[in-house]
């Protein structure tokens, strides 16, 4: 019973429906947003108006669709298909490659009848044979008429290989799954803080007590005014406030440190500072009234006491300038920074607040990931060496010669009949 149970388990139909059964719930974690709101599932697959007239935010909360490479179940799967493949492994592919490595003599002609590639030589020199055989860099075992011998065992490995680096594959999902987190923080240029805002997490998962400073924000502008890269310089600071590491981070190039990965992904403007003519410095609060592809800010800056009367900031840029309309909506010009504006109420603007959006996350299983893809490749290209064998049997003046290969049958032939041209 238990070993028809583990032979149950190393079946390739068994591990072909799990991998299917992996592939679908990988295709729903793909078309239904991940560790998402609940407002955000309520708005896109309400009870009234069902998706595919049976998806509602309530089953897809039920079911854990909002997170299914974290559910239990997916994990499940993960892991069963995991020890198939290494049933599979220790009960066939360690035992094929045992019996590759071993003598394999034919010892009379009617075994030859069951090759693809076999003839019969007369008055053909056994020596002669066994000599060109070993030219070709065939493994040649021999006794006394007969012999056996073969080339390319490396590529009997390649299955081997190819189930290693899926079950590393597997278990850096697994990893990533249930120890990793992502986190999404807005923070003003100068400040400090601490991992707080966090978007998804696994069961196990530990949030690092690290501190960041963002010293600074900027971002660069094409020719034609189109924003071109944002950039933060962030610093990672000890227990005491001191700094660590230190590194400018653009998109597509975030900063590590210590597995954590800091990505740039947003920014936001927070307010203006302006100097009036008593050279006191106030700050304005900038309310964005845009989206997420045109970004505009507007302040007020009140005249009197009753904020009746005043002036309309409104920014959507980081070039350095703001525009100013009046309490009507007439433009009335351009405020650059450090400059003054003439009216009633004199303004400087000396500073534009802004702050950047960073997304810190981790994944442990990623160097075991890219590892199983690194021997994947390996046995990719392992698999293209052919593994041959050749079997001779020698009857009173008669040569049996006959044999087989696993690929790239055509060249075997070619190599073949080379060896009983006479």
């Amino acid at each position: 019973m238990k070993q028809r149970f583990f032979r149950s388990l190393a079946d390739l139909r068994f591990a072909i429906a799990i991998l299917l059964i992996i592939a679908s719930v990988s295709i729903i974690g793909t078309v239904i947003e991940q560790d998402q709101s609940i407002e955000t599932y309520k708005i896109n697959y309400p009870l009234t108006n069902r998706v595919f007239g049976f998806l509602s935010w309530d089953i897809i909360l039920k079911f854990g669709l909002d997170h299914v490479y974290k559910t239990w179940w997916f994990i499940s799967c993960i892991i069963l298909f995991g020890i198939s493949l290494l049933t599979c492994t220790i009960l066939q592919q360690l035992p094929a490659l045992k019996i590759s490595r071993r003598c394999q003599f034919f010892r009379t002609p009617q075994q030859f009848q069951r090759l693809k590639i076999s003839t019969q030589l007369n008055n053909f020199k056994f020596h002669k044979l066994l000599a060109k055989i070993k030219q070709t860099q065939y493994s040649v075992f021999h006794q006394k008429n007969i012999i056996y011998a073969y080339k390319g065992l490396i590529g009997r490995i390649a299955p081997i290989i190819v189930h290693f680096s899926m079950i590393l594959i597997l278990i850096g999902t697994i990893l990533g799954s249930i120890n990793g987190f992502k986190a999404q923080e807005i923070i003003p240029k100068t400040e400090t803080f601490h991992i707080q805002n966090i978007l998804s997490n696994g069961q196990i998962t530990l949030i690092p007590k690290v501190s960041t400073r963002v010293n600074d924000f900027w971002i660069t502008y094409t020719k034609q005014t189109t924003i071109n890269q944002f950039y933060s310089d962030i610093s990672i600071l000890n227990v005491d406030g001191n700094e660590i590491d230190r590194k400018t981070i653009y998109v597509n190039s975030p900063a590590k440190y210590r597995g954590i990965n800091y990505y740039q992904t947003d920014w936001n403007l927070i307010g203006l500072r302006l100097q009036n003519n008593d050279n006191l410095i106030q700050q304005y609060p900038l309310i964005n009234f845009g989206n997420a592809q045109n970004k505009v800010w507007i302040t007020w800056i009140p005249k009197t006491a009753a904020l009746d009367e005043g002036v309309i900031l409104l920014i959507d840029n980081l070039q350095g300038y703001c525009s100013i309309y009046n309490e009507f909506g007439q433009f009335l010009g351009n405020l650059e920074l450090n400059e003054e504006y003439q009216t009633d109420i004199p303004l400087t603007l000396v500073d534009i607040l802004s702050s950047t959006g960073l997304q810190i996350k981790t994944d442990p299983g990623i160097p075991l990931i890219y590892t199983g893809f690194l021997f994947l490749m390996i046995s990719t290209l392992i698999s293209y060496i052919t593994y041959s064998q050749i079997w001779v049997i020698q009857n009173q003046k008669k040569l049996f010669v006959g044999g087989t290969t696993t690929r790239a049958t055509y060249d075997f032939e070619i190599e073949f009949f080379k060896l009983i041209k006479i």
